[in-house]
C-alpha cells in the first residue's frame, strides 16, 4: 500500500465517519445491540487517535441511559435477550476512563441477567426468552467478550470454564465439516421449522452470522488471561479455523462475500457489506493479537477494507454512504423466517445501517492499529 493510496483511504473513512457520527440517529429508542456497534468501533478510535471527540460521543451516549445507581434505562432484564448485552461492553471502557461508579453498577446489572439467563440443556444461554432452547452465532459476539471481560477484571476468572464450553458446544453443534463453515442456528429441542430434524441446525450459513461468531472468538481471547493457556489456546484454535474455513469462499475479484457464503452461484446472492467488515476486524485484530502471521493475513484484512471503501462506500448528492448492508435478518419465531436461501435474500439491503457501519469503523480502526504497531517498531528492533 503506497503512502497515497493510505492518505486517500484515510481522508476517505474520516469524511465518512465525521458525518455519520455527527448525524447519528440511535437504532432503536430503547437499550439495544446495534448502537453498540457503533460504539464500540467509536472507543477504538479513541484509542488510536486519541481524539477526546469520540470519547465524548460515548459518554453523551449513555448519559441517556445510565443512572447514578447503575440502572439502565429502557432496559428489561425479563425479556431475557442476549442482544441486550452486547451495548455493555462499552460500560467497560467507560469505567476506566472516567472512574464513575455508576458505569460499574451498570455492569452488575447486566450480569445479573447473565446470572440467571435461561440455558439449554448442553449449558449455553438461549439466544431469547422468545427463542427457547435456540443458540444462534449472533448470541455468542453478543454475550461471550461482556462474560469473559468481567471474569478477568471482577471476578477472578471463576467462569472461565462455562465461557469456554459455550463456545465449545458451538463447535460441536453448529459446525459442518465439509463445508468448514458455521449454521446460523441450532435448535436443541428440535421443534422448530427452520431446524433439520436430526441435527437441529439451520440449513444455510449467513455470513453475517459467521462474521459475528469470528468476532466473538477473537474479542473473548483478547480478554482472556493468557495465564489461562488451556482456555486461550482452545479459542485461538477455533478462531484460526474459522478463518481458514471462511477465507476460500473470499470473491477473488472484489475480496468481499456473500450474503450466503457458500453460493456465489445463486444469481440473486449479493457480496454483503457487514459481514466482509467483520471478517476483516477479526483477521485484523488477529494479527495484532499474534494468533494470526501478520505476513500472510496482514493483506488480506486490508484488501477486505480497501474494497468496502472504494466499492461499497459511495456518494450520492455529497454525501457519502455505506451500501448493501443487510438489514436484519433471524429464525423464526414464525415461519417467514425459515432459514433458506432465499430467505437470507429476501431481507432488506440498506444503508448506513448500525451493524455494518459500526463493524467498518471497528475494521478501519484496527487496520489504523496495525499501522502504528509497524511504526513503532524501529529498524533496530526488526533486525533483532
Amino acid at each position: 500500500m503506497g503512502g497515497n493510496e493510505q492518505a486517500w483511504w484515510d481522508m476517505k473513512f474520516d469524511r465518512y465517519v465525521t458525518s455519520y457520527l455527527a448525524d447519528y440517529q440511535n437504532a432503536k429508542s430503547d437499550w439495544n445491540y446495534e448502537d453498540g456497534c457503533v460504539l464500540m468501533g467509536v472507543a477504538l478510535l479513541y484509542q488510536v487517535t486519541g481524539k477526546e471527540y469520540y470519547k465524548n460521543f460515548i459518554v453523551h451516549y449513555m448519559d441517556r441511559f445510565i443512572n447514578k445507581d447503575g440502572s439502565i434505562n429502557y432496559y428489561y432484564k425479563e425479556q431475557y435477550n442476549i442482544d441486550c448485552i452486547n451495548t455493555g461492553k462499552i460500560l467497560f471502557f467507560l469505567y476506566e476512563e472516567t472512574k464513575e461508579e455508576k458505569y460499574r453498577k451498570a455492569i452488575e446489572v447486566l450480569m445479573d441477567q447473565l446470572r440467571s439467563h435461561p440455558r439449554t440443556k448442553c449449558n449455553n444461554f438461549w439466544h431469547k426468552k422468545i427463542y427457547p432452547n435456540q443458540i444462534w452465532l449472533d448470541g455468542l459476539y453478543m454475550a461471550q467478550p461482556f462474560y469473559m471481560e468481567y471474569e478477568t477484571k471482577f471476578n477472578h476468572k471463576k467462569n472461565y470454564k462455562d465461557i469456554i464450553s459455550q463456545f465449545k458446544n458451538v463447535r460441536k453443534y453448529l459446525y459442518n465439516e465439509e463445508k468448514k463453515l458455521y449454521y446460523h442456528g441450532y435448535d436443541e429441542a428440535g421443534i422448530q421449522s427452520w431446524a433439520d430434524k436430526k441435527t437441529g441446525v439451520s440449513s444455510n450459513f449467513w455470513l453475517r452470522g459467521m462474521g459475528w461468531y469470528i468476532m466473538a472468538l477473537i474479542d473473548t481471547m483478547d480478554q482472556v488471561s493468557k495465564e489461562i493457556f488451556e482456555h486461550y489456546k482452545t479459542l485461538e484454535v477455533l478462531f484460526k479455523e474459522c478463518i481458514k474455513g471462511v477465507l476460500p469462499y473470499q470473491d477473488k475479484e472484489s475480496k468481499l462475500f456473500y450474503q450466503v457464503i457458500d453460493r456465489a452461484d445463486f444469481k440473486n446472492n449479493y457480496l454483503e457489506t457487514s459481514g466482509s467488515a467483520m471478517i476483516a476486524y477479526g483477521i485484523l485484530k488477529g494479527c495484532s493479537l499474534g494468533a494470526l502471521q501478520k505476513e500472510k493475513y496482514q493483506a488480506i484484512g486490508e484488501g477486505i477494507v480497501a474494497s468496502l471503501l472504494e466499492n461499497k462506500l459511495i456518494e450520492e448528492d455529497g454525501n457519502l454512504k455505506l451500501k448493501d448492508i443487510c438489514s436484519v435478518a433471524g429464525l423464526g419465531p414464525d415461519n417467514t423466517r425459515d432459514g433458506s436461501l432465499l430467505y437470507y435474500l429476501s431481507e432488506p439491503v440498506v444503508c448506513d445501517d448500525q451493524k455494518g457501519a459500526g463493524a467498518f469503523i471497528m475494521a478501519y480502526s484496527r487496520m489504523l492499529m496495525l499501522r502504528e504497531e509497524k511504526i513503532r517498531i524501529s529498524p533496530s528492533a526488526i533486525l533483532k
